[in-house]
């Protein structure tokens, strides 16, 4: 008989019911250090006591008037998004899906506005992962995620990833945009040089595309810069971002410059939920703690902490580990053995890590993951693959 909920995911076989800074408690009272931060999520920890206080005040006052009126948390995360990146203005989502969707709508709205309704297709890259709506897995196109679920949507062309060769040729008058993560991120964490960034930003200046950022992932602090891009020195056309912005709250945003949004004009697209005062409520405080000096230059602190000790790890490990990637704490460990059976022997070590692709695990801790905590989390990874090394 099928389960009450839809068995479209595989599940560990454990559930937690508490969490607190990088911890996680199950119901039989067992700590487990996380460092997968539910997929990149509260990046800020579980239970953080401000974002705590802020969800009881406004649960207390609002939770949802719908779009149909102003709400003012709206304006005032937008407000501070808009003063601290390149948009100009911006759409709210409940996920990094829908915001990806928004984007794309908005890069063919640009140019159907423009009078050059030909210019649809949008340019993706091999590994990519942009969320799991139709046009989402049409965009990144791999047979893991669109097996079965054909047709799929017209208007994607997925390129091999660094081939600039093939990106020049397939630029050209039919082109809306091009999609890019500067960090891969469920493609196993792989950073796209800073060259590469600015080279794809020189080449839709010259012809016109629009630049998509994904960084529902990598943004919102977590490579210790606020947004990943901005180690390159480049901006973007549009960018969507969720995850961290909500900290485990459902909040999603797609962020543009007036010029790229210059189509979405009143009822072109909507959500009854996104933008809600209690979501918009979470990510200002977000924002107000991630968005500062301070505190992004300590996450780039403790990513070297990390990296450091992760590297002594593979070395210590050579039929276990293969090497070392990422960018601040986002960061992946390829595998020689198959990455499942590192993530299930770190559950019996009781630390918690996300596979990936390439066959990584991914290690994406809060970004308020202490020092101790760091030199923890390195000694559990390290009798985990004792363990499996017991076993060779």
């Amino acid at each position: 008989m099928i389960p009450a909920v839809l068995p479209t995911y595989s599940r560990a076989k454990m559930s937690f019911e508490s969490g607190e800074g990088s911890w996680l408690t199950d119901q039989d009272g067992t700590r487990y250090l996380d460092l997968g931060a539910g997929i990149a999520v509260t990046g800020l920890g579980h239970a953080h006591p401000a974002l705590v206080k802020v969800v009881q005040d406004q649960a207390a006052k609002l939770w949802h008037t719908s779009n149909l009126y102003q709400i003012p948390h709206q304006d005032e995360l937008a407000a501070k998004l808009r003063e601290a990146t390149f948009a100009d203005t911006m759409f709210f989502t409940n996920s990094g899906a829908e915001a990806m969707e928004c984007a794309i709508k908005m890069a063919r709205k640009y140019w159907y506005d423009k009078g050059q309704p030909e210019r649809v297709n949008i340019i993706t890259f091999t590994g990519s992962f942009h969320g799991r709506t139709l046009a989402t897995i049409s965009a990144a196109g791999s047979e893991k995620l669109t097996k079965g679920f054909g047709p799929l949507l017209p208007g994607f062309i997925n390129l091999p990833a660094g081939d600039h060769d093939a990106l020049q040729e397939a630029l050209d008058d039919t082109i809306a945009a091009v999609i890019v993560e500067p960090v891969q991120g469920e493609g196993g964490i792989i950073p796209l040089p800073d060259a590469c960034l600015k080279g794809l930003r020189d080449l839709c200046d010259s012809t016109g595309a629009l630049m998509i950022l994904d960084e529902i992932q990598c943004g919102v602090g977590r490579t210790g810069k606020l947004f990943a891009h901005e180690w390159s020195g480049i901006t973007p056309d549009i960018m969507a971002i969720a995850k961290g912005i909500g900290n485990g709250f459902p909040l999603g945003a797609c962020l543009a410059t007036e010029e790229a949004a210059s189509g979405m004009t009143a009822g072109t697209h909507g959500s009854t939920y996104g933008g809600n005062p209690l979501a918009c409520a979470v990510g200002s405080a977000v924002m107000d703690i991630v968005a500062d000096d301070e505190f992004l230059a300590d996450v780039s602190r403790k990513s070297g902490l990390l990296r450091q000790s992760l590297e002594g790890l593979v070395a210590s490990h050579p039929t276990i580990f293969e090497l070392v990637r990422g960018a601040g704490l986002m960061i992946g460990v390829k595998c020689v053995v198959p990455n499942v059976d590192v993530v299930a022997a770190g559950y019996d070590a009781h630390v918690l890590t996300v596979p990936g692709g390439d066959n990584v695990i991914r290690l994406l801790p809060a970004m308020t993951i202490s020092d101790e905590e760091i030199k923890e989390a390195v000694a559990r990874l390290d009798r985990a693959a004792t363990a499996l090394e017991g076993k060779q």
